[in-house]
């Protein structure tokens, strides 16, 4: 690693110390609200798209260019790796990913592969790639690498798709602990094995997505669910990066995040910043205003995001985001506006 990069102000917050202006970048900000990014995906499957390292290469430096933001995230998705292993999965337009055949039993799990690198070689050439570009912007731009914590995945898998209440979930955690935990800890070596191919080849940092964590209580968190994301977060921590975890809908689980081990705590919306604060513990906080401000007139967004930056002011190290992804029909001059407006907001 460069001393430029070393020295970013995304890498500088996430270790906690004190950068020259808020970082910020935007979680979803790969895809989604950007024309040039409906053009090169148009016909092709967003599991083809995230296995083509020259298309995940372009799609994650198309938000870098745009808005000069303090960090890329690997374009890829949460169930990406289970595909790589051989599971038998689509993402359905409008649904989300679909499972064929839903994890029932331990014969199911043990079905399940590891994943090694050599089965995801298009991740260490996209990684390589992006790492290559991004050292010519802005005098060097860190790569966030990205994986799916064990619940949100493993949720997927017993569930055959997304679901709202999680039944069939909950019920494997509850009923069969013994198929759960098998599951949990064979989610948890993908992920890990994911997001060390990402390291090694060159990413500067990695998040851990929990999509779905905020469906449980705290006593569940902690028996069924933290000590598989903190076994991630722990291997992952050897390996020198920075590490945000974070989850959606979490309020009531702030703290057990926190306690999971990550570096960074990302804070959904609905939280305060001054009320997240003190639950994370040491550590810096990401986030965290509301996706739907950027609809706003521009003075009423950069309005709330000053007050957002002010309440990161008392966290070990802030990093500016929204409370979750950027929402598909956001325009994106008016993120390109709120960028600007972070990085030039006075911290003296």
């Amino acid at each position: 690693m460069t001393t430029a990069l070393h020295d970013s102000a995304f890498l500088t917050a996430a270790r906690g110390e004190q950068p020259d202006h808020t970082p910020v970048w935007f979680m979803r900000q790969a895809g989604r609200s950007l024309p040039e990014y409906l053009a090169v995906r148009e016909g092709v499957t967003m599991l083809d798209s995230c296995m083509d390292p020259e298309m995940i290469v372009e799609i994650t430096l198309q938000p870098v260019r745009r808005y000069g933001v303090d960090a890329a995230i690997f374009f890829s998705d949460i169930v990406l790796p289970l595909k790589a292993i051989g599971v038998d999965l689509d993402i359905v337009p409008g649904v989300g990913p679909v499972v064929a055949n839903p994890v029932r039993t331990l014969e199911d799990v043990a079905a399940i592969p590891d994943l090694t690198p050599e089965q995801i070689p298009f991740i260490t050439a996209a990684v390589q790639g992006l790492v290559a570009e991004l050292a010519g912007i802005n005098g060097g731009t860190p790569l966030i690498g990205f994986a799916g914590a064990p619940f949100t995945v493993a949720s997927y898998l017993v569930e055959g798709g997304p679901s709202k209440e999680h039944a069939k979930t909950k019920a494997m955690m509850f009923s069969a602990p013994e198929v759960w935990d098998a599951l949990m800890r064979k989610i948890g070596g993908i992920a890990t094995a994911f997001l060390e191919t990402q390291v090694a080849a060159g990413a500067s940092a990695v998040q851990l997505f929990d999509s779905w964590a905020g469906a449980l209580t705290p006593a569940d968190y902690v028996r069924h669910v933290q000590p598989h994301s903190a076994a991630v977060l722990a291997r992952i921590g050897e390996l020198g990066v920075p590490r945000i975890h974070f989850g959606v809908g979490t309020a009531n689980l702030l703290a057990e995040m926190g306690e999971a081990g990550a570096d960074v705590v990302g804070v959904d919306w609905r939280t305060p910043l001054e009320r997240a604060i003190p639950l994370v513990g040491d550590r810096a906080v990401q986030g965290n205003l509301d996706p739907t401000l950027v609809f706003a007139p521009t003075d009423v967004m950069t309005a709330r995001a000053a007050e957002v930056i002010e309440a990161g002011r008392a966290a070990k190290g802030h990093i500016f985001n929204l409370g979750h992804g950027v929402i598909p029909s956001t325009d994106p001059d008016q993120l390109a506006r709120l960028t600007a407006f972070v990085q030039g907001y006075p911290l003296d």
